[in-house]
């Protein structure tokens, strides 16, 4: 009997590249509370956002895919018909085929690539980084482009004061490719699905067909604040046993940029080193969802608090409930 060939890759993969992409227009909170009862002290104490960023017309999850995909695939100096898989996290392309990751391959100039849009909510980027590290080495593809993406402000009740001051647009990318040792840990990743209706949209698309707008986010604020502080803190812990990386050995603490509360919760049960450098880009940047750790990185990266090959502890955690978390290290 004829034995099917074995595929194999590289033993290890690494983040080559990073980019990002910010919408121009800040929103500050002054114009939040333009449509609901609430005040900047409030939005602050709550969040820990100042302002966000929206997104244009003209600024669409392919314009601003491509823009963060082109600075990724400079950053990480691979030529762009080398990438063999587009992966893209989005909860918000509003088409639901074909996916918008054929048409960034073709964009940034990898049109023959596997392309395909992965819908993980916030957790999205961290999957994606895993997607990306098992194709690597397990040899479907040499180069991969992970992205995240979102246009959360098409989405979002802005009269909904439980939401309207927390979610924001914007794109982050990472070019992942064969490394001489691992820069990206074993992931630890999961969902509760017993949870998934605590951040959901309000009605299907079939419900809101006819309607003016499209069907908006809605959250449960309370039961999402405690899981994430406390349930994330410990997948967190797991990523950093499963690496064999001691919390003292961190340099970076990235986790999705869902608030600044959860962010500090989870940085005291993890009891992370004074040196450790926690990300807090949701101050001016809101809530992107899987846009948000990589851009989170590119802003530590750009105030030169973040360097090469630094170790960084990434989680992501949000609708469905999902979550993912693993230990890379910069290029």
């Amino acid at each position: 009997m004829t034995a099917i060939a074995a595929q194999t890759g590289t033993p290890y993969a690494g983040v080559l590249g990073l980019g990002s992409y910010r919408p121009r227009r800040v929103v500050p909170n002054a114009e939040i509370l333009e449509h609901i009862d609430s005040s900047d002290e409030w939005i602050q104490t709550r969040s820990g956002i100042k302002e966000r960023r929206w997104a244009s017309d003209d600024e669409t999850i392919l314009m601003m895919s491509v823009q963060a995909a082109k600075e990724a695939l400079q950053d990480s100096g691979i030529d762009p018909a080398q990438i063999g898989c587009v992966v893209v996290s989005t909860v918000t392309h509003l088409y639901q085929t074909p996916a918008i990751a054929t048409q960034i391959a073709v964009e940034v100039g990898a049109p023959t690539a596997a392309a395909f849009d992965v819908s993980a909510a916030c957790a999205g980027f961290c999957y994606g980084l895993a997607l990306a590290n098992d194709m690597v080495r397990g040899g479907s593809a040499k180069y991969v482009l992970a992205i995240g993406v979102e246009r959360l402000s098409d989405i979002t009740d802005r009269t909904d004061r439980s939401t309207a001051f927390i979610f924001a647009d914007g794109a982050g990318a990472a070019v992942v490719g064969p490394s001489d040792e691992p820069g990206i840990g074993p992931v630890v990743w999961g969902s509760d699905g017993t949870q998934h209706a605590v951040i959901s949209q309000k009605e299907s698309w079939q419900e809101a067909a006819g309607s003016q707008n499209w069907p908006n986010l809605t959250m449960d604020g309370n039961p999402v604040f405690r899981w994430a502080s406390f349930e994330m803190a410990k997948v967190a812990q797991q990523a950093l046993d499963v690496a064999g990386v001691p919390a003292e050995e961190l340099d970076l603490f990235v986790p999705h940029q869902a608030n600044m509360r959860i962010t500090d919760a989870m940085r005291r049960a993890l009891k992370l080193p004074e040196h450790v450098i926690v990300a807090r880009d949701i101050e001016r940047q809101g809530n992107t969802s899987a846009a948000s750790i990589p851009l989170a990185i590119s802003a530590l990266r750009e105030s030169g608090q973040a360097k090469s090959g630094d170790l960084a502890l990434v989680i992501g955690f949000g609708a469905g409930l999902t979550y993912a978390a693993q230990v890379i290290r910069l290029p």
